[in-house]
């Protein structure tokens, strides 16, 4: 009879035991998000914004308990260095690891390379900075961008050119890869076509140190303008070398590749004053309630001013994926993409208003802007006199 009891009992304190186990919530895994770009190398400080403002929008969700009902969002990071070889690794790595979107990368040929991988494992891409006009034309259904094309930016620096400041005798300069070959080309087009003579259109080589030749050619050709469609490392040295060489009578016009402080930096603030590029709006003359609040939490976590649009494009890229996936209950890449496809509309930006994208995942309003540096070296808006 007693070891009846004791049977009875010890069955009943099993299946209790096997219910209570059943009745705990089980720990939910997390939605995997990745980060690419040049986290080492010439470029770090745009991969290094990248990684900060994300990093800090997925800390803040995480704290308010996460997405789907309480699952944390993790961050990988991946550094390509700006390399296409490295750029696919990278992508591969990450497709492994189990993200469902990408915030990546940060050049053009880079964002090329990882693009192919990530379409063929079926995860969306959002790069907050790669401009060249062909990564919209691949039919890539999950690839997006916070940015605008390279044709829409030549255009601009075009009519800045001739019809702005009068200037006929144009240099196109690049440096070979495929956002600044891209929009050079790009740029060439439309000064012919408003009349603008291209008499120099040249590479230069990524990593360059010594421009005498190309200064012996812009004096040669008469050059009036120039507009350099390479990195601001490379284009401080030919402000610095062209100041010293006495052409400061040529207006060196920049892409938003040479939009960053550490142009001014390497170029010297003499050197630098004067020059102009086209970008995006800067983050100081953008007066969003979404981004005032992104930079007051980002100067509390780190200390310092977003300085590079390239940053709050990070941030709009993940704030997009976020809220795709609050929007569609879902991290399903293919209802994430289908929801920015088809209704995504007026999202309040980091980086302005997005009022949709279109079926290429070019982003519908983007517009680009033209910034001088005055004589303290800071980045001003340009307003023709």
């Amino acid at each position: 009879m007693k070891r009846q009891l004791l049977g009875a009992l010890l069955i009943t304190l099993t299946v209790g035991s096997l219910l209570l186990v059943a009745c705990q919530p089980t720990e939910q895994p997390p939605i995997k998000i990745g980060v690419q770009g040049p986290m080492t190398g010439d470029w770090t400080y745009e991969g290094e914004g990248f990684r900060r403002a994300v990093q800090l929008l997925a800390d803040q969700i995480n704290e308010q308990g996460g997405l789907l009902d309480g699952r944390q969002v993790e961050i990988i990071v991946g550094d390509d260095r700006g390399d296409r070889d490295e750029a696919r690794r990278v992508a591969e790595h990450l497709a492994a690891a189990g993200v469902v979107a990408v915030v990546g990368s940060y050049n053009s040929d880079a964002t090329e390379a990882s693009a192919a991988v990530y379409d063929a494992a079926g995860i969306v891409q959002i790069t907050p900075s790669s401009t060249a006009i062909r990564l919209t034309e691949k039919g890539y259904s999950r690839f997006f961008r916070i940015c605008s094309r390279n044709d829409f930016q030549a255009q601009l620096a075009a009519e800045l050119m001739i019809n702005t400041l009068g200037k006929e005798r144009v240099a196109l300069i690049h440096d070979g890869s495929l956002y600044a070959q891209g929009l050079a080309e790009a740029a060439q087009h439309v000064v012919e076509e408003l009349g603008g003579e291209t008499v120099l259109f040249t590479a230069i080589t990524p990593g360059q140190r010594d421009f005498t030749p190309l200064l012996e050619e812009l004096r040669e050709h008469d050059v009036e303008a120039i507009y350099f469609t390479g990195y601001w490392m490379e284009g401080a040295l030919l402000a610095r070398q062209m100041y010293e060489a006495g052409l400061r009578k040529i207006q060196l016009i920049g892409g938003d590749a040479m939009d960053n402080p550490e142009f001014v930096q390497y170029a010297g603030t003499e050197a630098a004053a004067g020059a102009l590029v086209t970008t995006e709006m800067l983050a100081r003359d953008m007066h969003y309630p979404a981004t005032e609040k992104f930079i007051a939490d980002y100067e509390q976590a780190y200390g310092e001013f977003p300085e590079s649009n390239r940053t709050l494009g990070a941030a709009d890229a993940f704030r997009l994926i976020a809220n795709a996936i609050e929007q569609t209950d879902s991290a399903d890449p293919t209802l994430l993409a289908k929801y920015l496809h088809d209704d995504l509309h007026d999202f309040p930006g980091i980086t302005g208003t997005i009022a949709g994208y279109d079926e290429n995942g070019d982003r519908l309003g983007a517009t680009y802007v033209a910034y001088i540096v005055d004589e303290s070296g800071n980045f001003v808006l340009y307003q023709p006199e």
